[in-house]
């Protein structure tokens, strides 16, 4: 969705609105936001950011590379996840989505809103949405892809939701090893812990990821943390 101003202009009307109607800030920039399209501010801010920060991550990710995007709900983490696919098409590359959240149809329509440039460059992207994602599954269904394809896992702590999958830990230490192989790159979507204190600390960081089972953080090779518009890419180390 294309806004009608940029983005610091629409800050500036928002501002001009909270002074003159004596209203918060925050009032006025959920205002401007549903104007534009958007329920609140922070969908709009990190809708945005996510355009501009996925080119850069797909720019500093190495083929075989397993990067973490984490935040909040609605702090942009699957948008971010659906514009590095959206990039790793415009790339040429082979982009796939597995899901555990969307039907095919919803993740489509997510698709679409963010196109950007050509319409429909979005219909090459895969979009995988068996319940029996896992580890396992998706091996066997990137086997044969080419080093630099994209896949994006939608998300980290439900990968082991069904007792029947292996432990958490055990799938992320076979994908990674999956990925040094192959020169796939893996992305995975992640919760951040409702610990979290943004009062404290403008963005969360590697320890704030929910872990309701066990993993070794270590196993990945970047991170990107997002919250209320402002995003952060760093190395894991």
């Amino acid at each position: 969705m294309k806004l009608s101003a940029p983005i610091f202009r629409l800050k500036r009307r928002a501002k001009l609105m909270a002074r003159n109607s004596n209203v918060p800030l925050s009032e006025a920039l959920d205002q401007i936001a549903r104007e534009e399209g958007f329920a609140r501010w922070s969908m709009l801010s990190s809708r945005i950011a996510a355009r501009s920060l996925s080119e850069t991550i797909l720019s500093r990710l190495d083929d075989g590379d397993l990067l973490l995007m984490a935040g909040r709900p609605g702090h942009g983490k699957t948008t971010l996840g659906l514009e590095l696919l959206l990039d790793a098409v415009r790339d040429d590359r082979k982009a796939v989505l597995f899901t555990l959240e969307f039907t095919e149809q919803q993740a489509r329509k997510h698709i679409r809103s963010l196109e950007k440039d050509l319409l429909g460059i979005g219909d090459t992207l895969e979009i995988v949405t068996s319940d029996e994602i896992s580890a396992d599954y998706i091996i066997h269904h990137l086997s044969g892809s080419e080093p630099g394809t994209v896949a994006v896992i939608d998300y980290l702590q439900i990968l082991d939701q069904q007792r029947s999958k292996p432990a958490l830990s055990d799938q992320v230490l076979a994908l990674g090893d999956f990925a040094r192989k192959t020169g796939i790159v893996l992305g995975f979507i992640s919760q951040i812990d409702r610990s979290f204190d943004s009062e404290s600390k403008r963005l969360p960081d590697i320890r704030d990821i929910r872990l309701p089972n066990l993993v070794g953080l270590g196993l990945f090779n970047k991170a990107c943390f997002l919250h209320n518009g402002e995003a952060q890419l760093q190395d894991v180390a």
